[in-house]
C-alpha cells in the first residue's frame, strides 16, 4: 500500500502495535475525525479572516509545521496534535484567505465550496469504483506530486535571489494551465488517500489513534487542494 501523500506512506503504518476489539481503526472513524478537523480549521480560519492580522500567517504556518512534524514522528499523539494542527493551519489559511478575498471579493467562498465539492466527488468516485486505484495510477500520481514539489522548491530557492518561475504566478494561458494541472494532481491524491485509509482499516488491527493520524494526513491534501484552487481562481479573476 502506498499513497502520494507522504504522511500515508508504507512507513507510516510500520511497527505500530496491533490491536483487536473496539480499539481498532475504522474508515468511518477516520472520516468522522476528518470532518471534526475541518470544523476546527474553518473555525480558526473564520477568526483570522475577521481579525485581519497578517502575523497569523507566520504563527499558523510555523505552529502547523511543528505540529505536523510531531504528529508524523509520534503518531500515538495524533489524538492531541491533529486537532492542534488543524487549529494552527486554520489561523494561516484565514489570514491568507483574507488577503485573496480583499482583492477578489467572494473568491474564498467559491474556493471552499469547490474544495468540498471535489472531495465529495472523489469520495463518491472511489466508493463506486468508477476509477480503480491501480499500482500504475498510484505510481503516476506519486511521480507527478513529486515533480510539483520539486518545482515549488526550486521556485522557493529562486525567491532568495529575487527571481521565480513565472508560470507559477502568471495569469496567462501557461500559468492557468499549470494551476489546472496541479489542482488535478491534488485531486487524484485524495483518491489515493481514500484508498490507503480503506485498505489499512480493512486489516482490522490498526490502533484507534490512527484514525486521527489518517484524518490529519487527509487534511494536508485538502489544505493543498484548497490553496491551489484559490490560486487558480485568483488567476482567472485577474483576467477580467
Amino acid at each position: 500500500m502506498r499513497s502520494g501523500n507522504p504522511t500515508l506512506s508504507n512507513k507510516a503504518f510500520q511497527n505500530m502495535p496491533r490491536v483487536t476489539g473496539q480499539d481498532v481503526m475504522t474508515s468511518t472513524g477516520a472520516y468522522l475525525k476528518t470532518a471534526l478537523l475541518l470544523l476546527i480549521c474553518i473555525g480558526s480560519a473564520s477568526y483570522t479572516m475577521n481579525a485581519n492580522s497578517g502575523h497569523f500567517v507566520m504563527i499558523g504556518l510555523i505552529g502547523g509545521f511543528i505540529l505536523a512534524m510531531v504528529t508524523i514522528f509520534k503518531k500515538e499523539w495524533a489524538t492531541i496534535t491533529a486537532p492542534l494542527y488543524a487549529l494552527f493551519e486554520g489561523l494561516a489559511l484565514g489570514a491568507i484567505s483574507y488577503m485573496f478575498d480583499l482583492r477578489y471579493p467572494g473568491i474564498v467562498m467559491n474556493a471552499v465550496l469547490l474544495t468540498f465539492a471535489v472531495m465529495a466527488i472523489m469520495l463518491y468516485i472511489y466508493s463506486t469504483g468508477m476509477i480503480k486505484v491501480t499500482d500504475k495510477l498510484k505510481k503516476g500520481v506519486m511521480i507527478a506530486t513529486g515533480a510539483i514539489m520539486v518545482v515549488y522548491l526550486i521556485n522557493f530557492v529562486m525567491g532568495f535571489f529575487g527571481s521565480s518561475i513565472s508560470m507559477i504566478h502568471s495569469a496567462g494561458p501557461l500559468g492557468i494551465g499549470f494551476s489546472l494541472v496541479v489542482v488535478g494532481i491534488a485531486t487524484f491524491n485524495l483518491l489515493l488517500d481514500f484508498d490507503f485509509i480503506e485498505k489499512v482499516a480493512a486489516t482490522g488491527s490498526a490502533p484507534k489513534y490512527m484514525e486521527w493520524y489518517s484524518a490529519f494526513a487527509l487534511m494536508i491534501t485538502l489544505v493543498w487542494l484548497y490553496l491551489e484552487i484559490l490560486r487558480l481562481l485568483s488567476k482567472l479573476n485577474s483576467r477580467r
